[in-house]
C-alpha cells in the first residue's frame, strides 16, 4: 500500500521515521487503522482520529496497563486525538484452549493489581462512549450509578431505550444489594474483554488492545468475556485454579454484570440488545 503523503508526514513527525509501506487493517470504531513499516526498521500500527476522538485517552490507558501490570499490550509511541501510534503486535491465531488458558493466567494476574478505591483517577471510554470513573469506596454505588443508571440514561437520551425499560432498570438498581456484595479488593480490569480486543498466535496471547480500564469487581470482566462466548471452559478452568470464583457467579452475578455491556450496545446499536436487557430484568423480577 502506498502511504498517503499527509499520513506519511504525520507519522514522520510522531516517530522520526518515514513510513515506506503498509497495509490497511480492519477494526477501529474511532477511525482508520494502518500497519506501517518505517524507514528505521520498526513496524507500527497507526490509528487516525480527530479532535475529541479519544485516541489520546486510549494511548493513556495502554500506557497505564503497561506501567501498572504485566498484561501484554502494545507500547505507545505517540498519542494524540488525531494520531495514535503503537508498536505492532504479531497475531493471527484464534482463542483455542491453549490461548484461553494463557489468557486466564494473564487476567488472573491483572486482577491481582489492587487499589484502595473503585473507579480511576480519570474517566475513560468504552466503545467510543464516555465511561465515568469517580473514585468510590463502594463498588455497588459505582456500578449502580455510573454503569447501569448512567448508560441506561445515555441510551434513553439517544432514543434507543424505551422509557418504560429505563424505569425497570432504576427499580432493579435500587435493589442490587440483594445479589451483590462489596468485593474484598478493587481490581484493575481491561474493561472491554471480547475477542476483537485479544491478539493471539500459536496458542499464546500476544496482546490486549482497546482497553476501557478502571478498578472494579473483576467479575464484571469475567462476565463480559462470556457475552459473545469469547472465553469458555478452558479459560474458566484455569482462572478458577488461580483465583477461585465465588459460588453464584454463573447462576446470578454474570447476568447482572452483563447488563452494563448490554446497555453499552443498546446505546450504540439498539435493536436486539434491548430485548437482552428486558430479559435479564425479567429474570430478577423487574
Amino acid at each position: 500500500m502506498a502511504v498517503p503523503a499527509a499520513l506519511g508526514d504525520a507519522i514522520e513527525r510522531a516517530t522520526g521515521a518515514r513510513p515506506e509501506g503498509g497495509q490497511r487493517l480492519s477494526g477501529g470504531c474511532v477511525g482508520e487503522v494502518y500497519r506501517l513499516d518505517l524507514s528505521d526498521g520498526r513496524r507500527v500500527v497507526a490509528k487516525i482520529g480527530g479532535p475529541g476522538g479519544g485516541l489520546a485517552l486510549e494511548g493513556w490507558m495502554l500506557t497505564y496497563l503497561e506501567e501498572h501490570s504485566n498484561l501484554p499490550v502494545p507500547s505507545v509511541v505517540h498519542a494524540s486525538d488525531e494520531l495514535l501510534v503503537m508498536d505492532y503486535v504479531e497475531s493471527g491465531g484464534g482463542l483455542d484452549a491453549r490461548a484461553q488458558a494463557h489468557a486466564a493466567e494473564l487476567l488472573a494476574e491483572l486482577h491481582g493489581v489492587g487499589a484502595p478505591r473503585f473507579g480511576l483517577v480519570r474517566d475513560t471510554v468504552i466503545g467510543g462512549l464516555p465511561q465515568p470513573n469517580p473514585e468510590s469506596a463502594s463498588w455497588l454505588a459505582l456500578f449502580r450509578d455510573h454503569r447501569l443508571l448512567y448508560m441506561g440514561r445515555e441510551a434513553l437520551a439517544a432514543g434507543r431505550l424505551p422509557a418504560s425499560l429505563m424505569g425497570r432498570i432504576e427499580s432493579f438498581a435500587a435493589h442490587l444489594g440483594r445479589w451483590l456484595d462489596e468485593p474484598e479488593q478493587a481490581s484493575l480490569i481491561h474493561g472491554d474483554m471480547w475477542g476483537g480486543n485479544i491478539l493471539a498466535k500459536g496458542g499464546r496471547i500476544t496482546g490486549f488492545v482497546d482497553p476501557a480500564i478502571y478498578y472494579a469487581d473483576p467479575e464484571i470482566e469475567l462476565a463480559f468475556s462470556t457475552m459473545f462466548a469469547t472465553f469458555t471452559d478452558p479459560f474458566f478452568d484455569r482462572y478458577g485454579e488461580l483465583r477461585p470464583l465465588r459460588p453464584g457467579f454463573f447462576e446470578v452475578r454474570r447476568d447482572i454484570y452483563n447488563l452494563y455491556p448490554l446497555l453499552v450496545h443498546v446505546r450504540l446499536f439498539g435493536g436486539g440488545y434491548v430485548d437482552g436487557v428486558a430479559s435479564t430484568l425479567k429474570k430478577f423480577g423487574f
